[in-house]
């Protein structure tokens, strides 16, 4: 079965919110770091120990909103954020700009996956995803076949 789906943009808000929600999760490990740094105050009492790791951790953030913000500027990526239709079977993901002009992704190439409440997730890397809102779906059996073959190829969590 192939589902075809719908004509959809991505908009680049959405793409640096979801970009930086992936990389939050994928290097949670920060914010200890961040806390390590806050917990030298025990060892000598000064404020300085939690302004800076604060600053830190507030410039380490700002750094992936510039680095997202930035791929929805540069024009080899523009295409991201074009209407594009997706053809997805069990082999690959076809991205179509229009009947003729398209790329293919194989499932190996996905890295995960997550099922939110209203769109599907697919996380190529730090930099690359593909965001599937539920409404680009023809009916809700073609989103449910999706999901199968998510849970078959093991990138939902």
């Amino acid at each position: 079965m192939i589902v075809k789906t719908k004509k959809y943009k991505l908009e680049s808000n959405t793409y640096i919110k979801l970009g930086l929600l992936n990389v939050l999760k994928q290097q949670w490990w920060v914010f200890l770091i961040a806390l390590a740094i806050c917990a030298g105050y025990f060892w000598i009492p000064n404020m300085w120990w939690i302004i800076g790791a604060t600053i830190a951790l507030v410039l380490y953030i700002l750094f992936w909103v510039i680095q997202f913000a930035g791929v929805t500027q540069l024009e080899q990526t523009k295409m991201l954020f074009e209407k594009l239709s997706y053809e997805i079977n069990s082999q690959q993901i076809l991205i179509k700009l229009n009947p003729r002009q398209g790329m293919p992704i194989k499932w190996d190439q996905v890295k995960s996956a997550s099922i939110g409440k209203d769109h599907l997730l697919l996380i190529i890397n730090k930099a690359q995803l593909i965001h599937l809102p539920f409404k680009i779906f023809n009916n809700d059996n073609e989103r449910k076949f999706v999901e199968s073959i998510l849970k078959r190829k093991k990138l939902v969590k």
